[in-house]
């Protein structure tokens, strides 16, 4: 979670004025103290037991071995279209990390924002 706390604290990335929002596997009662702990405030945290969402977003493409998600940014337009999808933990990204540096996702996110 350490990724959403530090996505919630950079002016940089709340200058992007994008909403994020964690979607896991983990029921409410799992999150809810590690949310407190980490003082995430300003980000919705969805729990998805049933992978339904992660369904509809076709995350599960590069589940890991126990059918959780891996950790995938999704950028969705005003209109619900996904315009950018970026899988940190898929096969095809050498350093397969659960953990992106903020500057990173900001320069991914600028460049598929609409003008």
């Amino acid at each position: 979670m350490q990724q959403i706390v530090d996505l919630q604290n950079s002016s940089k990335f709340q200058a992007l004025n994008v909403q994020v929002i964690s979607i896991a596997r983990d029921s409410v009662s799992e999150m809810i103290p590690e949310v407190e702990t980490l003082g995430i405030n300003s980000v919705p945290i969805l729990s998805d037991p049933d992978l339904a969402v992660s369904a509809d977003y076709d995350v599960l493409q590069w589940a890991i071995d126990n059918g959780e998600p891996s950790h995938t940014f999704v950028l969705v337009d005003a209109d619900g279209q996904i315009v950018w999808v970026k899988d940190y933990g898929a096969l095809d990204n050498p350093e397969r990390t659960m953990y992106v540096e903020v500057g990173e996702l900001i320069d991914y996110v600028e460049a598929n924002l609409e003008d």
